[in-house]
């Protein structure tokens, strides 16, 4: 069959997203059907579909839906108008079957499916879209397939996390792939999937289960050979923390150095306990970046937010990736279950203990099914059982007035340049842009550090 695969994601703030799910998508059908790639993020428009679908002549469209919302609470943007734009566009173009998926739709998929009248969706991990097929092709009905919805609310059919091979297939060739190269250098990588962390506010264990599926080492450094080799200026790791496993991280890492990847790299890191020299181990091997979801840094707080570490575990993780020469930023999310005016005092006082750093400040949790805050949010009357939450809705602390919140965060913030609140909003994005356009490549934030 002829697949059409859209990645429907637009969002560029901070900086663009390589359609990493795609490839993985593709991976899998290749060979056995014909596949063509196509990125909202590096097109003209929707006028780019109509006609990427009248040359290509799909039997099926997969549409992949990244993001459902920003998650921000003070500049909230939301992108399923979009989605059913594009989606409309699609169903005046061709007859063709029309797939959902990626991570936004999983998170909502009865919701995504009503609200833009797709024929089929699947729950989790995209590679299942070869047995959705093959069911087309037999004249089965693919919702009979666990991880796969129809048109019928009925309920989904629970799907284990994906256990068979998963195939990579990257284009270099791809025209999205050079919009990326453009546009900041960077290009992704997965080296394992699952989260074993439980941490309450957040839907990795959902999306991808609770144990790791981790990635040969040597597979992960060819492909981040084969992305250099493409033109990637930056690889960016997109576990959900590359140290979740410590020793298949380190051993990620030589194998970067013995495959001879010369371009730097960075991912998300959780400030856990780690072995003294690991830090230094990372940077031999070509690590610049690291960026820690930190959350709170008063331990009453990181209790209830369900975290593998306390702040005095922060502050040592800090110190060893500052020791060994890397860029360091701490995520903070401020406002969730557990917080008062003394623990937000609390956080403040420690992250002035925290040098050579950029701070990205968030207030307000973003509430999502299938998460322990959402049954919080659900016993404390924030939610109603059975409320569609598709429209953002985020945790308020009892013990903090809602509108005090960021503007106490914005009074800490003030003169203080390595203090970003949010992502930074669009001055940080034509900041970055212009950067970029300039030859500066990799995430850029280490130019705020102090």
């Amino acid at each position: 069959m002829k697949v059409l695969l859209i990645s429907a994601n637009t969002l560029r703030e901070p900086y663009p997203v390589y359609p990493l799910g795609l490839d993985y998508v593709a991976g899998a059908l290749r060979s056995q059907h014909q596949v063509h790639r196509l990125d909202m993020n590096g097109t003209a428009g929707q006028e780019s579909v109509i006609s990427a679908i009248h040359a290509f002549k799909p039997d099926v469209v997969g549409i992949s839906l990244r993001n459902i919302d920003n998650t921000d609470v003070l500049h909230p943007q939301g992108f399923l108008a979009q989605y059913r734009d594009l989606t409309r566009s699609v169903r005046r173009a061709t007859g063709a079957p029309i797939v959902l998926g990626g991570s936004g739709f999983t998170i909502f998929p009865h919701e995504t499916m009503q609200l833009l009248q797709a024929d089929y969706g699947i729950v989790g991990e995209g590679e299942r879209m070869g047995d959705l097929l093959a069911a087309i092709v037999a004249g089965e009905d693919p919702a009979a397939i666990p991880g796969v919805i129809g048109r019928t609310r009925s309920p989904v059919k629970e799907s284990q996390p994906w256990s068979q091979v998963v195939l990579r297939d990257f284009d270099p060739q791809a025209p999205h792939v050079a919009f990326y190269l453009k546009n900041g250098g960077m290009l992704n990588l997965q080296t394992k999937r699952g989260c074993p962390f439980r941490c309450v506010y957040c839907s990795y264990p959902h999306l991808e289960g609770p144990v790791l599926r981790c990635e040969s080492p040597e597979q992960v450094a060819r492909t981040a050979k084969q992305l250099e080799e493409a033109g990637a200026k930056y690889i960016f790791l997109t576990d959900s923390a590359f140290n979740a496993d410590i020793d298949h991280s380190l051993a990620v890492a030589r194998a970067f150095r013995a495959a001879q990847v010369s371009i730097p790299w960075g991912g998300f890191f959780a400030p856990t306990h780690m072995p003294e020299d690991y830090f230094r181990v990372m940077a031999d091997c070509g690590l610049k970046h690291v960026e820690f979801g930190t959350e709170s840094m008063a331990d009453a707080v990181l209790q209830v937010y369900r975290k593998p570490f306390k702040t005095d575990h922060v502050l040592q993780a800090h110190r060893a990736a500052v020791a060994a020469g890397l860029h360091v930023a701490h995520y903070f999310l401020f406002g969730g279950p557990g917080e008062t005016p003394q623990t937000l005092e609390e956080t403040f006082s420690n992250v002035d203990k925290l040098e050579k750093t950029v701070l990205f400040l968030f207030c307000g949790m973003r509430i999502y099914p299938h998460t322990g805050l959402y049954d919080i949010a659900l016993r404390q009357g924030q939610i109603m059982a059975g409320q569609s939450i598709v429209e953002p809705v985020f945790y308020r602390s009892p013990a903090l007035r809602s509108e005090d919140l960021p503007a106490r965060i914005e009074r800490q913030a003030q003169g203080r340049d390595n203090w970003v609140i949010a992502a930074g909003g669009d001055k940080v994005v034509k900041i970055m842009n212009r950067m970029y356009r300039r030859g500066h490549t990799g995430p850029l934030w280490e130019y705020l550090i102090r």
